[in-house]
């Protein structure tokens, strides 16, 4: 302990008895600081930049202290210490907060972006930006604006809002290449390659990376080169190209190792925790310096100077007191964080589970499409050829389960996209009454099978009109008044919809569905929520269902902000309510009502490109077109449908979406070059990855969903041909 005070002392007086001499100021010790920058050696960078403080701090030069606090805040980052470059950013911009904005105000807020962009808090990072932003606006700083422009694609691409970053980042890479935007272009070309091979656009990825490569050989970024050499192995490994993934692979880990190299040479952990523990005395040694220049001036200065000694044998035992404690705080961190990464690495393994039981799904139902459109499209074209009265029985029940198996596939799906937040909500305005009597009348006949009695009770204080989605709406009501008429016989079933109050234009509506069926056990109210849970095996024996319904209903309940509340009683019937909160619209939403097309006409000796590689699929089209006296030609790959559709005239293309060779979206957009209006319809045994919008943007002009239903499918064909 004496030995520490004894060093303290002698180290005050050393610092602070030396003459001036003309190179003792800010700017020299900066300059130091930048040429070991330059010479990558950043110890001697950090002691140089800690002096350049120290020194602005005894002169009380404010903007000095926060320029030089800039300075060790960039060399952290430079040596990826972030939580200590974000203490120096921060205290940088605390120094300069009285002062009107400068450049080392959007500095100092774009670092701190940068910094919790490595940290993946990206809510801060945008924080930050948009006050450099702001400060760049006001002092009109010039070829800032890309750079930006890249934080904010970044930002997007993080959170998972790819269409957005594409966008973004797009608007990048077609300005004129200047020295300053050459990193910024070559950053945006790897982004857009990386989200292409998201989306499985191999040819596209390759031909951005390849660019993104080139830009990088005049701006020597070797990160960055690293980052764009492993995303092109990946892609040629997918595309099963083994030689350039190799090559690409290799050249990766050769630079990562060198980049690795050239951190570890830059700074060793032994010189950083010398120089933190040489920061902290240096803090010591100012204060110090301060308790001595308040002595000088005390008209009491030998009773002073007894008191500050006193003061300062106080403060270093603090002082040592506080290092170890720091030590002992330090040690306890690192266990924090071990423990931490165990949590993250449990989590991590627990989203990717998630993910593979998602996905898997997804593929199964997806898959599961092709062969059930086999089945359909058999049965319709056997039910449609007058069949014997023995075998009706047959065809009716074979329609029966592909009808069944389309609603069981199309369930899953609907649940791995709400999993998945591919749900958006739609906003429209509607007539809640007229919604609630025109699903009454769609049921009425369900009703009348079981004998029961469907009763609807509107409040008519209820406005008219009001805004939500009344897809989903309607989703949640039809499955909750099926169940009820399919568990109730010889009953009463009622959905009742009351005003619960008006407040600021938005009214909250309270619905109900009750029954007077089966009712659910006690032990069962929650679990029936589950996926696949329909309280018992008997009932599921005897009612049948996929146990998903109250599934999908819990889940776009509180998609749309409410929550599915349960009552039930065995033998006397179930209740189910939840409150739901809507817009009031002074108008229903305008919807052009769509004649009804006589197709039968629209068809005849009409000329159709079928692009199919399904043979079963290719035959069934093929059939079902024929019937309506429609010449069909069929092409079962993209690259012959290009060539084909080139030198031959058709009134319209069915294009499948997922093809041997290119694809259709792709085959679809080689097409749009020469033919902008043979009207080109998807068809697609849609996936939990696919959308209609998506598949729209490559020039399509509607989309035919595998299963489809024959009169949907003729329908949708007449209104284009």
């Amino acid at each position: 302990m004496k030995y520490f005070f004894v060093y303290v002392l002698f180290f005050n007086m050393l610092l602070y008895s030396q003459p001036n001499e003309k190179t003792d100021s800010t700017a020299y010790y900066s300059s130091l600081s930048n040429s070991n920058i330059q010479n990558n050696n950043y110890k001697n960078a950090l002691s140089y930049t800690q002096k350049a403080i120290l020194y602005a701090t005894k002169n009380k030069n404010i903007k000095d202290q926060a320029h030089q606090n800039l300075n060790l805040g960039e060399i952290y980052y430079s040596l990826k210490k972030y939580d200590d470059a974000i203490e120096s950013f921060l205290k940088s911009a605390t120094l300069l907060k009285n002062f009107d904005p400068t450049p080392d105000h959007a500095a100092v807020y774009y670092h701190l972006g940068s910094c919790y962009m490595k940290k993946e808090n990206f809510d801060s990072a945008s924080m930050y930006f948009q006050r450099a932003k702001s400060a760049n606006d006001i002092l009109k700083i010039p070829d800032t604006a890309e750079l930006f422009n890249l934080q904010k694609g970044l930002i997007y691409k993080s959170k998972n809002k790819l269409n957005s970053a594409l966008s973004v980042f797009k608007t990048i890479i077609v300005k004129p290449n200047t020295l300053d935007l050459l990193n910024t272009k070559a950053e945006a070309l790897y982004q857009i390659g990386s989200i292409e091979a998201t989306k499985n656009r191999n040819n596209l990825a390759l031909n951005y990376l390849n660019k993104a490569l080139q830009l990088n050989g005049k701006t020597q970024n070797p990160e960055q080169k690293s980052n764009i050499l492993l995303a092109l192995s990946s892609i040629y490994e997918k595309m099963l190209d083994k030689n350039n993934a190799y090559s690409y692979l290799k050249q990766h880990l050769n630079l990562k190792e060198s980049i690795t190299i050239l951190n570890n040479e830059r700074l060793g952990i032994d010189d950083y925790q010398k120089f933190k523990a040489t920061e902290r005395l240096k803090e010591i040694a100012q204060t110090n310096y301060d308790n001595k220049e308040q002595e000088k001036a005390s008209k009491f200065s030998k009773l002073i100077s007894i008191l500050a000694i006193a003061l300062i044998s106080i403060l270093s035992l603090l002082s040592l007191s506080l290092y170890k404690n720091n030590i002992i705080r330090n040690q306890s961190n690192l266990l924090l964080k071990e423990k931490n990464k165990e949590l993250e690495v449990a989590k991590d393994k627990a989203e990717k589970a998630s993910k593979a039981r998602s996905e898997f799904l997804s593929t199964v139902s997806h898959e599961l499409r092709t062969p059930l459109n086999a089945i359909n499209g058999i049965t319709h074209l056997l039910l449609e050829e007058n069949p014997k009265k023995t075998q009706m029985d047959y065809l009716s029940s074979l329609k029966f389960s592909g009808d069944y198996l389309t609603k069981f596939i199309n369930e899953i799906l609907e649940i791995n996209k709400i999993e998945s937040n591919k749900f958006e909500i739609e906003y429209t305005s509607f007539n809640l009454k007229q919604l609630l009597i025109n699903i009454q009348n769609s049921l009425k006949e369900l009703a009348f099978i079981n004998n029961n009695n469907f009763k609807l009770e509107i409040d008519p204080a209820i406005p008219d009109y009001l805004i939500g989605d009344t897809t989903k709406l309607s989703q949640i009501i039809l499955n909750l008044i099926n169940n009820a008429l399919k568990f109730t016989k010889n009953g009463v079933v009622t959905v009742i919809a009351n005003l619960d109050s008006i407040e600021d234009k938005k009214a909250t509506i309270y619905f109900e569905i009750t029954d007077t069926g089966i009712g659910i056990p006690e032990d069962k109210l929650l679990s029936v929520f589950d996926s696949f849970s329909q309280g018992s095996i008997e009932v599921n024996r005897k009612y049948g269902g996929t146990g998903l319904g109250l599934t999908i209903v819990k889940k776009l309940t509180k998609i749309l902000g409410g929550q599915i509340n349960l009552k039930s009683t065995v033998g006397k019937g179930s209740t189910f309510s939840f409150h739901l909160l809507f817009q009031i619209s002074a108008q229903p939403s305008l919807i052009e009502a769509k004649p009804k097309t006589n197709y039968q006409a629209k068809l005849l000796n009409k000329k159709i490109l079928l692009v199919e590689d399904n043979k079963i699929n290719q035959m069934i089209s093929k059939k079902m077109l024929e019937r309506k006296g429609i010449n069909c030609t069929i092409i079962d790959c993209g690259e012959d449908a290009i060539e084909i559709a080139k030198n031959n005239k058709f009134d319209l293309i069915l294009m499948d979406v997922h093809l041997p060779g290119i694809n259709g979206t792709i085959a679809t957009q080689e097409i749009r070059i020469f033919d902008p209006t043979t009207p080109i319809i998807a068809l697609t045994a849609i996936s939990l990855n696919e959308n209609r919008d998506m598949l729209l943007s490559f020039g399509m002009n509607d989309v035919i969903t595998k299963p489809f239903i024959p009169e949907e499918f003729y329908t949708v064909i007449a209104e284009y041909i």
